[in-house]
């Protein structure tokens, strides 16, 4: 307090909670963690002390389950001789895609069974083994903008226009744009709900009648629809990955187009195209969905310079899809 500090003592394990390096400091402590993983050639996410592991699962379940015992196992002996524990009221397994029947998971995962879920969530996001994102939708719709809405709209009458598209940015397009690229060919169905709590935020801020048509009114306030906002979001994910600008696990996705041959195209930065065997799944993934965006883009705004160049290029760009017919 002041000019005096309270007497300075050696950490010999563990690290001070509530301090900056904190989380700095927590990830060098748990670097060992990745070794255990890649012993067992299992993927793994850190984020501070939220781990996620991935483990593609075969015909034969039994088996392909068989490395993650193991690796659990000396994860725990390890949390153990470092003074750490593994929360298992947190612990959640989900099984994406499988066909298996959820009996015969069970079956498999033994002791592990009862941590297993049909959704769980990553980083304020719920996430299906379909990938349908219903719960997640559900919860942005009703039980998040819907409630701001109602409160905001008892704050209508004394605040000035420009506050109140600030309070409406804050709390309800923040809520539409977080982690808005997951939603890139969701459910038509899905997206109507998150356009009607758009347009329902549009009313509310110009007090446009329920009969009147909302799109002229979006244009105005130059705010892109729900779909060209979740293109636009992919599309500056894209420009990050091949300007070196992005994590490696989102870099490892993508690959430049190279032709046999010399075409002119050839400098134009297109991306090479995967093929996919499923349009409910294969056609949504980020490494599918980025290129088909990106090579579609003109050449002037595949061939930014800058990210501020290429994020006012591309605004214009997507602005006129959105509202040509306008």
């Amino acid at each position: 307090m002041g000019q005096h500090s309270s007497a300075s003592a050696p950490i010999y394990c563990g690290v001070p909670q509530g301090s900056v390096l904190g989380p700095a400091l927590f990830s060098l402590y748990m670097l060992p963690l990745g070794l255990i993983f890649r012993k067992y050639n299992i993927s793994f996410h850190c984020y501070a002390d939220d781990i996620q592991i991935y483990l593609p699962l075969k015909s034969d379940v039994t088996a392909s389950l068989q490395p993650l015992f193991n690796c659990l196992h000396e994860v725990k002996i390890w949390l153990s001789h470092n003074f750490l524990t593994l929360n298992e009221n947190k612990t959640e397994i989900i099984v994406f895609g499988s066909h298996t029947p959820l009996d015969q998971l069970a079956d498999a995962l033994g002791p592990l069974a009862s941590y297993l879920s049909p959704t769980v969530r990553n980083l304020r996001v719920f996430l299906d083994g379909s990938f349908k994102l219903e719960k997640q939708v559900s919860t942005v719709v009703k039980k998040n903008s819907f409630y701001q809405l109602r409160q905001i709209s008892k704050a209508k009458p004394f605040l000035p226009l420009k506050d109140l598209e600030k309070l409406i940015h804050a709390f309800i397009t923040s809520r539409l744009d977080y982690c808005n690229s997951l939603y890139s060919g969701l459910q038509h169905s899905s997206l109507l709900w998150l356009e009607l709590i758009q347009n329902a935020a549009v009313r509310l801020l110009t007090g446009t009648r329920i009969h009147e048509h909302i799109t002229p009114i979006l244009a105005k306030l130059h705010w892109l629809p729900v779909k060209y906002h979740i293109d636009f979001k992919i599309l500056l994910f894209t420009f990050n990955i091949l300007n070196n600008l992005a994590p490696s696990y989102l870099s490892e996705l993508l690959h430049s187009y190279n032709p046999n041959r010399a075409l002119r195209s050839s400098n134009h930065r297109l991306l090479a195209q995967p093929r996919t065997r499923m349009k409910s799944r294969g056609d949504r993934a980020f490494a599918s969905v980025a290129p088909r965006l990106w090579n579609n883009l003109p050449v002037h705004i595949r061939t930014a310079e800058s990210i501020q160049s290429f994020k006012s290029r591309l605004k214009t760009y997507v602005f006129t899809l959105a509202f040509d017919s306008v």
